[in-house]
């Protein structure tokens, strides 16, 4: 399969699936940086206004400080390298962009002539961009769909009491993680001593799980996209949450730690 990559992370997903992409025999005419992110400026700043009214000055805070958890801690752990860097290791086109949906990026996109995009590490991706490619864009979102759409991943599982979290690759569509569930796979949450370290260890799982998952949904998309079905409508978007539902996450992580310690 011909597949174009689009990213707007240095060190991330499509650093790490590039080399195993490869292997299965997939070819990739270009890899797309976006280095401006999703959003302009102006809506960059008015989508974070709105955020922080939402979950309120400690909750935007401690999201800040939460952020490299699910980033560069897991790229750390794992030794993920430049997407540049590894681009031009497989003698792959790379191109930097000024966002996702910027004009430049449509025109590498059209360019290309692929049958399938491959969102690794973006937000909102317009339908200008994802209906490019013949068989349109798919996406890893690092948690289970369709019960935790826009969610950070681990966190929320933990807040709601649970011991698993998951990976699922989807289609994209125009709502964020609502398009049709090609596959999804399930994982056992490695509860550590601290919340930080008990998230950074399964994303790093996550991450290399997923790779596999998506090298599996490549090899054979046809069959699987024929058989997908529309995800439920859901009034819930998970997002960073607020200081009175983190301090819930940290209980329920003491709780959890203990059961997983005594089993």
């Amino acid at each position: 399969m011909k597949v174009v990559i689009l990213t707007s992370v240095r060190r991330g997903m499509a650093s790490l699936a590039l080399p195993a992409i490869l292997r299965a025999g997939h070819d990739v005419p270009a890899i797309v940086f976006c280095g401006g992110g999703t959003l302009g400026l102006r809506r960059r700043i008015e989508r974070r206004l709105r955020k922080t009214l939402r979950i309120g000055p400690l909750g935007a805070m401690n999201g800040l400080r939460m952020r490299p958890w699910f980033s560069t801690e897991p790229a750390d752990r794992l030794g993920i390298e430049d997407i540049e860097t590894v681009a031009a290791r497989h003698h792959i086109p790379f191109h930097e962009t000024s966002g996702v949906n910027s004009a430049r990026t449509i025109e590498v996109v059209q360019q290309a002539h692929c049958s399938l995009g491959l969102s690794l590490g973006n937000s909102y991706i317009s339908k200008r961009v994802f209906s490019i490619p013949s068989s349109g864009m798919i996406n890893i979102h690092h948690e289970l769909l369709p019960a935790y759409p826009g969610a950070q991943s681990v966190l929320w599982q933990i807040h709601d009491g649970h011991t698993e979290s998951g990976y699922t690759v989807h289609q994209v569509r125009e709502h964020i993680d609502k398009g049709e569930i090609l596959y999804r796979e399930s994982i056992p949450i490695s509860f550590e001593s601290t919340l930080q370290q008990t998230v950074v260890t399964t994303c790093a799982r996550l991450f290399q799980k997923s790779v596999e998952g998506l090298v599996r949904v490549l090899n054979d998309y046809p069959a699987l996209i024929a058989a997908a079905e529309a995800q439920p409508s859901s009034s819930r978007t998970y997002t960073t949450p607020t200081w009175r539902e983190f301090r819930t996450m940290l209980r329920q992580h003491r709780r959890l730690l203990r059961t997983s310690s005594s089993n």
